[in-house]
């Protein structure tokens, strides 16, 4: 029997050990930062907008002017001019006066408020009819509204995405230092095993491990590195994740992980490293083991797909994913989960919306079937000390 640890002790000694895997910097252009982990804090040099600018079509006009005026007693502005797009005005606006001006154009100087095009009229002889008094700051974003000189506007460890790209541009950043991403070695075991694009015989299987794993690991901005299916032999198994080990940063092996003669994978991590834990009372995903091979985390992981799967967002993904922030739901749940095991259970679940509410309906099947979480939407964890959760029950849904 294996001498198994907690979910909780393994999730705290993995990230004890090893924290968050931090890359090397690199710089990348604006348009391949999408996805990559920001490698410092971004600080504005300059401010957001640069000018005083228009939200509305319409008049720029002094809001003194408009207080009062309504359809029935308009407020009658002579239009001295108009501001061109891209362009700095060549009028300003003095009481009694009004400047035409579009989505975007900057402020001319005097004016403190802008009116809608909609509320106003032109009468044909340069006068403008205001029905819609403005309040000082009307439909007017002003200098440094957006962004101040000096403000941190993404911290380090955020993983950029399209509006971070937004922020960059609109600040002429044209590249910008990210990490580079983590190497995470990829090896499946068993004799059993055959490449996805071999039809298996008698009791072969194929590898759907591997393919699960390196999608995972991508997915969370790393770079999956796939070894060839290595036998049921500890000397290739040895020299296999001695070379994954070599060339990346983390290891992930699946399969040969239970307590059998023919396992190596927990003689082959022994071998190389310090064994933190070889068992977790968490179903499925008991066999699971980790070791700290030279500071480099070493995982193996059940063959079960599914298993394999769960175990590695648990205790792999989140070295992997530098934003912390966990992407999960509440929903309620849709039928009681009986769960008398002894250990943690983790329970592919979908999400429906019943009268506007989410809930949680439980996806039935046991840990080999991987073709189950084709229907399923993330899962729920039972803790080891309850005896299962009550139709209804509240409950946290870890998003895939």
């Amino acid at each position: 029997m294996l001498e198994v640890v907690s979910l909780e002790d393994a999730r705290a000694l993995v990230s004890k050990c090893f924290g968050a895997l931090a890359g090397e910097v690199e710089t990348v252009a604006l348009d391949a930062c999408a996805g990559r982990v920001i490698a410092h804090d971004l600080v504005a040099s300059e401010g957001v907008p640069s000018f005083d600018r228009s939200t509305v079509d319409g008049f720029a006009v002094v809001a003194d002017d408009t207080f009062g005026c309504s359809d029935a007693l308009p407020a009658l502005l002579e239009l001295a001019g108009e501001v061109e797009m891209g362009a700095e005005p060549d009028c300003s606006c003095q009481p009694g006066k009004c400047v035409r001006i579009p989505t975007g154009g900057k402020v001319p100087q005097g004016a403190d408020a802008v009116v809608m095009l909609e509320y106003c009229e032109e009468y044909g002889d340069g006068t403008i009819g205001v029905a819609r008094p403005a309040a000082p700051g009307s439909n007017i974003v002003f200098e440094n509204d957006d962004v101040k000189p000096g403000q941190v506007l993404i911290p380090a460890g955020t993983t950029l995405q399209a509006h971070h790209v937004g922020t960059l541009a609109s600040l002429g950043m044209t590249a910008c230092d990210v990490r580079k991403r983590v190497r995470v070695g990829i090896i499946s075991t068993g004799d059993e095993i055959v490449p996805v694009e071999q039809a298996p015989v008698a009791s072969q299987m194929r590898d759907v491990n591997a393919p699960v794993l390196a999608a995972a690991v991508e997915a969370c901005g790393a770079e999956a590195v796939r070894y060839p299916i290595v036998p049921d032999d500890y000397d290739a198994l040895f020299s296999t994740v001695k070379q994954a080990l070599g060339e990346c940063g983390m290891v992930l092996v699946s399969g040969g992980s239970s307590a059998g003669q023919k396992d190596s994978t927990a003689r082959v991590l022994l071998a190389l490293g310090n064994m933190l834990f070889h068992g977790v009372a968490v179903k499925p995903g008991k066999p699971t083991m980790c070791a700290d091979v030279n500071g480099k985390p070493a995982f193996g992981l059940p063959g079960h797909p599914v298993a394999a799967y769960f175990m590695f967002l648990e205790l792999a993904r989140p070295l992997l994913v530098a934003d912390k922030r966990a992407v999960a739901a509440t929903a309620v749940l849709a039928e009681g989960l009986p769960s008398n095991h002894g250990r943690a259970e983790l329970v592919a679940v979908r999400l429906e919306d019943r009268e506007s509410r989410a809930y949680a309906v439980p996806v039935r099947g046991k840990s080999g079937l991987i073709s189950q979480l084709s229907t399923a939407d993330g899962y729920i964890e039972i803790a080891r000390n309850q005896e299962g959760l009550a139709a209804g029950a509240e409950v946290r849904v870890q998003l895939f």
